[in-house]
């Protein structure tokens, strides 16, 4: 299934959860995921499955002054 990864077209097994495919891409914590635009709960990303053609987004916290 093609899906939109931070602007990178990516292929991936059909079926497989969003924390899945994140683990996959070497995502470590802290991070925010937008599935689509819309904020994704931690708590949810074990069972939302994206659908070809998605977009998620993974944004690590920055720090700085």
């Amino acid at each position: 299934m093609k899906l939109i990864y931070n602007g990178q077209d990516i292929q991936v097994d059909g079926g497989l959860s969003l924390q899945q495919i994140l683990v996959s891409h070497g995502a470590t914590p802290p991070f925010a995921v937008a599935l689509n635009g819309q904020f994704v709960p931690a708590g949810l990303l074990p069972e939302t499955k994206p659908e070809s053609g998605d977009s998620i987004e993974v944004l690590s916290p920055i720090q700085g002054g």
